[in-house]
């Protein structure tokens, strides 16, 4: 396993590479607006005649993702590609395209936040279910955003119905927390819900990070793929890092996101923190405070 190394911006690297794979949230903007750094550093990529890939765990369509890009300071025709969990999740189920989607029956729990555009569209074109009201009614879960105050404990007597039926969870972001563009504070995603229906006994089918899959997808695009080329950029140990591993490439772990806790401006606790996460076989290839030149 190779020692990860600390660099000061993208500029220390970008030549070793032809191929970005960019993560959304955490890296290149909070949700509300993109980062200053993060823009000017894919405008020089692309410059550079590199080919910019953004994988994320967004439950949102992917024409959804691509529209609101020029919204956030970036222009949508610097990336080749934009790939999104829920992108996956939703032609899986549209086209029956894994064992999985085929065996499901029709009648549909949704779990999302009713204020949010992205979870009212992701069901239109998906008519052959019917979607129910009570889970008491459901065949599967399909599991877009978080519902609006509740805590993890609040989905147990959710997921205690749901484990009693034995439905499977289709978990269309699963990423296990956000940071809250507002606050700072960390917000759980629905890959929390997941994990803990998991834990509890139940099935659970996700397509985002870190599954191969949406990886591959997302890279189809690019006719000889030379994966000692590819670079992923996340701030997630779990998802992006792993992810990156999984597929083969180099990775960058951005540490002013989610995992900022973990690391200060003292080198020794950063090392500490990444020599705890390869014990689990999880291993960046390169660290920087942020996504930037």
């Amino acid at each position: 396993m190779k020692s990860t190394q600390t660099i000061k911006g993208l500029a220390d690297i970008i030549n070793q590479y032809d191929v970005f794979i960019l993560d959304q949230w955490g890296v290149m903007h909070d949700g509300t607006k993109g980062y200053i750094q993060a823009i000017k550093c894919v405008e020089k990529l692309y410059q550079e005649k590199k080919e910019i890939i953004i994988i994320s765990n967004s439950s949102r369509r992917k024409e959804l993702t691509i529209k609101k890009l020029p919204k956030l300071g970036f222009d949508s025709k610097h990336f080749m590609e934009v790939i999104t969990s829920g992108e996956m999740i939703w032609q899986s189920l549209n086209n029956e395209s894994y064992d999985f989607t085929k065996k499901l029956e029709k009648n549909c729990y949704h779990m999302y936040d009713q204020s949010r555009e992205d979870g009212k569209y992701f069901i239109c074109g998906l008519e052959k279910f019917n979607f129910v009201k009570k889970i008491e009614d459901a065949n599967f879960i399909l599991a877009c955003t978080p519902l609006p105050g509740y805590n993890v404990i609040d989905y147990i007597p959710l997921l205690t119905k749901a484990l009693e039926k034995k439905l499977p969870f289709i978990c269309a972001n699963p990423d296990y927390e956000t940071v809250e563009n507002k606050s700072g504070e960390l917000n759980i995603c629905m890959g929390t819900i997941a994990q803990l229906y998991q834990c509890l006994g139940g099935e659970i089918f996700i397509l985002g990070k870190p599954n191969i899959d949406i990886y591959i997808e997302s890279t189809k695009k690019i006719k000889k793929l030379i994966k000692s080329r590819v670079l992923a950029v996340g701030d997630s140990m779990f998802h992006d890092i792993q992810g990156a591993n999984v597929f083969g490439v180099d990775s960058l772990l951005i540490t002013s996101g989610i995992h900022q806790s973990s690391f200060d401006d003292k080198k020794p606790r950063w090392e500490t923190t990444i020599n705890q996460i390869n014990k689990i076989g999880i291993s960046p290839t390169f660290l920087c405070s942020n996504f930037q030149i």
